[in-house]
């Protein structure tokens, strides 16, 4: 019995300080927290700054802003397009309205170089010199010689409207139609006395200071716009032979299309065969600038009928002393624009043939702007055919009157 009680009493004391060594370890514990809470501060982490209770409520409100910001960016966006696009129409405009100013200037100089030099201005030229000028869609000036009274009376009888019909044309509409032609070689002859008496009984003559001749086509057609430009102010200069028929409304729904482009070049482009033979039609003397034997010329309008815009036309009129004539009208005018920075626009309604080529397509809805045969440059005996194609392939006048440009 003596050895169990003493283990006993053994067991107890371990039993004891076991747990005194535990709640010792405990209190240390504690008394190790809570001198670190009391005596050492954790240092705030560089760069992170702890939000305020106004910051936090201002950073709430900006986050539920968010959404409607990026609505308002999504629209803006779409307004920022729509000025872009604004903006290009604006400047492409300014841009016109600087061209034109500048056009009317140097056009205003070359009246009065006309003037100082003591070339005689045309009546239409002194009518719109006082009574300040208007703006036309067109100014059409037909291409004629002395020996072509009976074109004229054709195209009179058909396409070209007359007397108050005229006046309504240009009133209403805009266009201005003239028969173009010079003087003769001997001023004040029988065959310029005869225009003057042709032109008191239908006033449709622009008389230009030109000595007529077959061989003097691109001088004349350089004298023609840079009369016209000093004439009227219009958006379009046209050019077309007498022995050509034209629908004017159809012309002018195709020059309006091209209303707001600069410097503007419309036609049937061509690039035919350049021709050294003497003695052949359309011969070139100037032949060996444009290469070897057989090159073809650049692109130009065949000359039946062509358009230039207004820049153009008094292009012309500036530089008409040193623009360069070949043989040929149309190929001098498109070497004119070579360098320059034009829109050629080949439109194949302004060279269509006669019947039943140009009725074919009046019935499918393509009208033709301008009809005449190839073989001939114009209407084969155009004084007596004209009246059969204007017939068969013309708008009709109430086209005319209907339409609006």
């Amino acid at each position: 019995m003596s050895f169990k009680s003493r283990g006993d009493q053994q067991s107890s004391k371990n039993v004891i300080s076991k747990k005194w060594a535990l709640f010792f370890c405990l209190a240390c514990f504690c008394a190790g927290v809570f001198f670190n809470n009391r005596m050492w501060t954790v240092p705030e982490p560089k760069g992170i700054t702890r939000t305020t209770t106004m910051e936090a409520e201002s950073l709430k409100l900006v986050s539920e802003g968010c959404g409607d910001e990026i609505k308002e960016v999504k629209r803006d966006s779409k307004d920022i397009i729509g000025e872009v696009y604004k903006t290009h129409n604006a400047i492409q405009t300014l841009d016109k309205t600087i061209s034109n100013l500048e056009m009317e200037l140097a056009a205003a100089r070359a009246a009065q170089e006309s003037i100082l030099s003591g070339s005689p201005l045309s009546e239409d030229l002194k009518r719109t010199g006082s009574s300040g000028k208007r703006r036309y869609l067109m100014v059409v000036g037909i291409n004629t010689a002395f020996s072509s009274r009976k074109r004229r009376d054709s195209v009179r009888a058909t396409w070209f409207p007359q007397g108050e019909k005229r006046k309504k044309l240009e009133d209403e509409k805009g266009i201005i139609v003239r028969f173009v032609i010079g003087h003769s070689a001997t001023s004040g002859g029988i065959l310029d006395r005869a225009i003057e008496a042709e032109d008191r009984k239908h006033g449709d003559f622009l008389r230009l200071d030109h000595v007529e001749g077959y061989l003097e086509l691109s001088a004349k057609t350089k004298i023609y716009f840079a009369t016209a430009v000093a004439s009227w102010d219009a958006d379009f200069y046209v050019k077309v032979d007498d022995d050509v028929h034209v629908n004017i409304a159809t012309l002018g729904e195709t020059l309006v299309r091209h209303r707001k482009k600069p410097r503007v070049y419309i036609g049937c482009m061509k690039s035919g065969p350049v021709l050294n033979q003497k003695g052949v039609r359309y011969h070139e003397p100037e032949y060996w600038k444009f290469g070897e034997a057989g090159n073809k010329y650049f692109r130009h309008a065949t000359g039946q009928l062509y358009a230039i815009s207004k820049d153009l036309a008094t292009y012309i009129s500036i530089n008409q002393h040193v623009l360069h004539k070949y043989a040929n009208e149309d190929v001098s005018l498109g070497s004119w624009f070579i360098g320059l920075d034009v829109d050629h626009i080949d439109d194949r309604r302004l060279c269509c043939g006669t019947p039943p080529d140009c009725e074919w397509k009046a019935q499918a809805g393509n009208i033709c702007v301008a009809s005449f045969d190839w073989s001939c440059s114009g209407i084969c005996r155009s004084a007596d055919r004209i009246k059969e194609v204007h017939r068969r392939c013309g708008e009709g006048e109430k086209a005319l009157w209907r339409a609006t440009f």
